[in-house]
């Protein structure tokens, strides 16, 4: 997905899209996790999410390290779709592809739904395909869970302040552009990203290695 925008965003939501919610399972409701804060400042507001770092040790330190790199700032939320997701994280306003680092391993099956206000990993149709990109689910959608649509889509966190503010986000008009579909028409973009109490940003971002172009599925596309 961070590969690809076109391709994960795309591949990631419109390969699958939304399923009814009266189809759907409806997990036991899990409690909000105690774990590292990043808070979001973008231009429609603050979204603050804390990550379950117990559940997806891998997903959660691979999240922090574009954090503590800068990496999302000035990226925008390139998908949104009403009633299923706003998907973000790997490009910037002229839709050009930031650098990502190696793909990370799928933690689908932690036990953790893709429930409203949780933030999960875009990837591929590749499953252990997944590396900055990321959406966060404004509707309960079961079926990204492990089991539900194959290797599921890797759940790390949860919004616990700023729903609202994703709300907004997919309800910005929205168009296409080349490969980029579910496009806002008004740029939504994070302008810092932060972890709460955490180490300070290295002076430089590290030089990640660029990655394959992701596909069209569940996990937020481009």
């Amino acid at each position: 997905m961070n590969l690809a925008l076109p391709l994960i965003a795309a591949l990631l939501f419109q390969a699958t899209p939304a399923p009814s919610p009266d189809l759907q399972a409806t997990p036991t409701p899990k409690p909000v996790p105690v774990g590292p804060t990043v808070v979001l400042e973008t231009t429609l507001g603050t979204v603050k999410i804390v990550l379950d770092k117990d559940k997806a040790p891998i997903t959660v330190d691979n999240f922090l390290k574009y954090v503590r790199a800068k990496h999302y700032d000035g990226t925008i939320f390139h998908r949104v779709m009403p009633n299923f997701m706003a998907q973000g994280g790997g490009m910037d306003v002229q839709l050009t592809e930031k650098m990502v680092r190696p793909p990370i391993r799928n933690e689908a099956a932690n036990g953790l739904h893709n429930a409203r206000g949780t933030i999960a990993m875009a990837r591929t149709n590749e499953p252990n395909s997944a590396t900055a990109q990321f959406f966060i689910n404004v509707r309960d959608n079961f079926k990204l869970d492990y089991g539900m649509t194959g290797a599921g889509y890797a759940v790390f966190g949860q919004v616990v302040e700023g729903m609202d503010v994703v709300d907004a986000m997919v309800a910005v008009p929205t168009t296409s552009k080349g490969p980029h579909g579910n496009l806002p028409m008004i740029p939504i973009v994070i302008k810092s990203a932060r972890e709460l109490g955490g180490p300070a940003p290295p002076p430089a971002a590290p030089k990640p290695a660029a990655t394959a172009k992701p596909q069209t599925s569940p996990s937020p596309k481009k």
